[in-house]
């Protein structure tokens, strides 16, 4: 029988984090929930976790939330009986780093955005197995999260990534040809770049198969969200820029595919939820069993792919320029774009702008406006004060532009 694994939950309020505790709640014998940490967006949920599984610690990033959060687990541990049941209750921004790094054999990051680096970089040093939903923190990152990571201690979340992990078990390193990620194309795709000037933020947000938080699905929308995994999956599995695709599928039922020297494609389907992925990232490198439905071929249907618009859709073609030059670069891509995204969603800018903003704020760090170190050059500081540089940027372009 396999050993249980003890498991710290970063972002347990969002959608990777509940569906993670679907699969562990599903799989209790494998898995034993340590701790749990959120923003404070949900504090009733977040008790509501805790109390279920009876964890030894509770992170929340927001500071002013640990009385509330704590008279919440008390009502609730009363209500199920369990009056006696007090958990360790961390606060503030660091408590996800915290937590990550209590030496849990797996951390899942499941926070978004690039204020899970300093959680990732906490996991690894402590020598926990990352199941990585959290691109950013790899993205911005770079070589300080790929030199801390000893190999195979970061397993993918992200399903495109999960897939082209499981595909390459198909083959050896040195016969993989190319990597090729597929896209939804998002709400609009086939859409011109005229029609895409006037949409709104409820169009945006309305992802024709998952459901996500508003930064993610907006992304999916602009792209940036692929551009974001062409430069993961570089980092990952260490395929050079040229030898990544990108191909528009939207039924997603194929998740991403690796393509061989001898001309043979390997695949990995599935419908298009987070189940498998995250249930992989967990007990990796072994499958548990009933996760998901698997596909069903008894059900005539159509798959189709469409080449990536570069033209109407530059995120990617960006993400690539940026990826190459590394250093902060992607630091300065990530930051600005969640700059203009909420922007976007407060109304001040329009959908084609985000994308616009975000290359000229590159530009300006490939100007020497702001030191661009090389990757050797990598510190959290530098990239923190990338990040921090490339939202101030990105806000004086919004106003000079308004």
């Amino acid at each position: 029988m396999t050993d249980q694994r003890s498991l710290v939950l970063l972002g347990s309020t969002g959608s990777i984090g509940t569906q993670a505790l679907e699969v562990v709640q599903a799989h209790p014998e494998r898995f034993r929930v340590q701790a749990l940490s959120a923003g404070g967006s949900d504090l009733r949920l977040l008790a509501g976790q805790a109390v279920a599984l009876r964890v030894d610690a509770v992170g929340v990033a927001d500071s002013e939330a640990g009385l509330a959060l704590e008279q919440l687990i008390r009502d609730g541990a009363r209500e199920q009986g369990r009056a006696a049941y007090r958990p360790d209750i961390v606060t503030g921004p660091d408590a996800a780093q915290q937590l990550a790094g209590s030496g849990a054999d797996v951390v899942l990051n499941g926070i978004t955005g690039s204020v899970g680096l300093p959680a990732t970089l906490a996991a690894l040093a402590a020598g926990s197995t990352v199941a990585l939903a959290n691109k950013e923190s790899l993205i911005v990152g770079g070589t300080l999260v790929t030199d801390a990571a000893a190999p195979g201690q970061i397993v993918p979340v992200d399903s495109e990534h999960s897939a082209i992990a499981q595909c390459l078990r198909g083959g050896r390193e040195h016969e993989v040809r190319r990597l090729v990620l597929t896209a939804s194309g998002g709400p609009f795709r086939g859409r011109s770049r005229a029609q895409l000037s006037g949409v709104t933020s409820q169009e945006a947000l309305r992802h024709p198969n998952f459901a996500m938080g508003t930064m993610v699905t907006t992304n999916s929308a602009t792209l940036v969200n692929k551009g974001l995994e062409v430069i993961e999956a570089h980092l990952l599995f260490g395929v050079p820029f040229d030898r990544i695709d990108v191909v528009v599928h939207p039924q997603q039922q194929i998740h991403s595919m690796v393509e061989f020297h001898d001309g043979s494609t390997i695949a990995q389907m599935g419908p298009p939820r987070m189940l498998v992925p995250i249930a992989l990232g967990l007990s990796w490198p072994e499958r548990m069993p009933d996760v998901d439905e698997p596909c069903d071929w008894s059900t005539a249907s159509s798959w189709d792919f469409h080449p990536l618009d570069d033209e109407v859709f530059p995120a990617v073609r960006l993400a690539r320029q940026v990826g190459a030059a590394g250093g902060t670069y992607p630091a300065v891509y990530n930051a600005a774009n969640e700059a203009c995204v909420a922007a976007f969603h407060d109304g001040r800018i329009g959908f084609t702008d985000i994308v616009d903003t975000v290359a000229a704020v590159v530009q300006q760090h490939g100007d020497g406006n702001f030191p661009a170190p090389s990757a050797v050059d990598l510190s959290v500081e530098r990239v923190l004060a990338a990040d921090a540089w490339a939202r101030t940027e990105a806000e004086a372009h919004l106003v000079g532009d308004a």
